[in-house]
């Protein structure tokens, strides 16, 4: 599905992204760890169109997309989210999914004048595709509530729902279980899981949390100082030495010798 290619990215004197070289195969859920600072968050970036890559070259599904914006990548089915939820504060649930579908002709003055009945009818299909969303994630209890009202959860579970309105192909997850409780976690990698083996979703998701990782990810891609580091399964990286040392702290298997 990706393929990344001598990938560099530089700010200034900071190589943030060095020579990064990876695949994401179609239907999985790829997942990409490593301390703060690893540069993940701005491969996620520039392979997302946020910022061009200094060097190399990025394809999807066998189409280079290299310094893409995000708006163009968005229409071949390539969607990210954020650690941040961004979604539309002041509209509810409902309205914010139905914002995402492009070209609506309701988008258009004259066609609203021209065009009515057109204009009404896709309004509907949306509207009953959005509750379709909402059922899915089940968040029926918010549908009409204002999004920025949600809780952090809520919100991650309401970016995901923006995925499947867009007809993702890919969907680049960064941290979507940052400050979100177990409870909503666990409903969280449910809808992450049907959407990749009910619907043929892949994911590529920077995550912290390796229980998490090790119930949804297979492959593990981990970075460290720019670079990858290594790649497995959650439980050959975790058992891995230099991931230890780089990315749990060097004391870490010595301590665990002793528990």
């Amino acid at each position: 599905m990706i393929v990344v290619e001598h990938l560099h990215k530089q700010f200034g004197g900071i190589h943030a992204v060095n020579d990064v070289s990876l695949t994401v195969e179609q239907g999985t859920i790829t997942g990409l760890i490593g301390p703060n600072g690893a540069g993940k968050t701005t491969l996620f970036n520039v392979i997302a169109g946020v910022y061009p890559p200094t060097a190399g070259h990025i394809y999807l599904e066998n189409e280079e997309i290299t310094g893409l914006k995000p708006h163009q990548l968005f229409a071949k089915g390539l969607l990210r989210t954020f650690q941040i939820a961004h979604e539309f504060a002041t509209l509810t649930v409902q309205e914010n999914l139905m914002m995402v579908p492009a070209n609506q002709p309701g988008e258009r003055l004259i066609d609203t004048w021209l065009r009515p009945r057109t204009v009404h009818d896709q309004e509907l299909a949306i509207r009953q595709q959005a509750d379709e969303v909402i059922d899915f994630l089940e968040l029926t209890s918010v549908a009409n509530e204002f999004a920025g009202n949600l809780s952090g959860g809520q919100k991650k579970l309401l970016e995901l729902g923006r995925a499947m309105m867009g007809q993702a192909k890919i969907v680049f997850l960064d941290e979507v279980g940052a400050g979100v409780n177990r409870t909503l976690l666990n409903r969280i990698a449910d809808a992450i899981l049907r959407l990749n083996q009910e619907h043929g979703y892949t994911f590529c998701m920077i995550e912290h949390d390796m229980e998490f990782i090790s119930k949804l990810c297979d492959p593990v891609i981990v970075m460290a100082e720019g670079g990858v580091l290594t790649t497995g399964s959650a439980q050959e990286v975790m058992a891995n030495n230099s991931v230890i040392e780089s990315y749990l702290g060097a004391g870490h298997k010595t301590r665990n010798t002793h528990q």
